[in-house]
Order: C-alpha cells, then structure tokens, then sequence
C-alpha cells in the first residue's frame, strides 16, 4: 500500500501564489509516477501536472501551463506543486496521485490511462480569492 499526504494548501488572492507538497510512504514501485488533480465543487476530478519516476519529464494540463510546476525533492517519494498567477478559478480540492507498475522504465502517463497500483491522497483545499 501506499499513502500520499499532501499539505499546503490555504487562502490566496488573485495573482498570489501557493506552495503544494506530497509525500508518499509505502512501497516501492519498479516504475512511478506522482502528480495532481484537483476537484472543484460540481466539477468532474480533472488532471492538473504530473512527473515522471525519473523526474525528468512533466505533463501539464493546459488550463495550468506557465503558471504551475511540478517538481521532485531529493526525498524522490515527495514532488512539490508550485503554483504561480492564481485565479479564482483554481480554487479546488487538490489531491495527489501515486501510480506505480512492476515493469521498469515504464512511461506512466496519469493523465490518460487507467491503472492497478493507483494511490489518492485525502486532498488539500486551495482557494483564491477574486
């Protein structure tokens, strides 16, 4: 099993910016990828940013582009969202994804396919004011 707990979520006003964490416990994976969605009050869950186990690869949606990134720690179980120029329409439940496979140098892309060894955390509430 494994556990993703984000933090760093809060209160932030247009053009702001805050500083999401996610750190996953557990087990280990022959090949991983750890990103972000997020959920709005009566929206579908929607793909925000993603990276690669190799940390050398990151898939952003294209409402978050130029304004978020994704990165990974030197702890590699725990990737930051850094998210700049926020808009109201940001304002979400956050949550981080975990998805793991047993084949190595797997190209896992979470925000298109559908997976066994798949991991949510709780979710962190983000919310920018107008």
């Amino acid at each position: 099993q494994v556990q993703p707990v984000e933090c760093g979520g809060g209160l932030a006003q247009a053009g702001g910016f805050l500083r999401l964490s996610c750190t996953a416990s557990g087990r280990t994976f022959n090949s991983y990828s750890m990103g972000w969605f997020r959920q709005a009050p009566g929206k579908l869950r929607e793909f925000v940013a993603a990276l690669n186990w190799r940390g050398n690869k990151t898939y952003y949606a294209d409402s978050v582009k130029g304004r978020f990134t994704i990165s990974r720690a030197k702890a590699e179980n725990t990737v930051h969202l850094q998210m700049n120029s926020l808009e109201p329409e940001d304002t979400a439940v956050y949550y981080c994804r975990v998805v793991g496979s047993e084949v190595p140098h797997l190209e896992i892309r979470m925000d298109k396919g559908v997976y066994d060894l798949d991991y949510w955390g709780q979710g962190t509430q983000v919310t920018v004011s107008s």
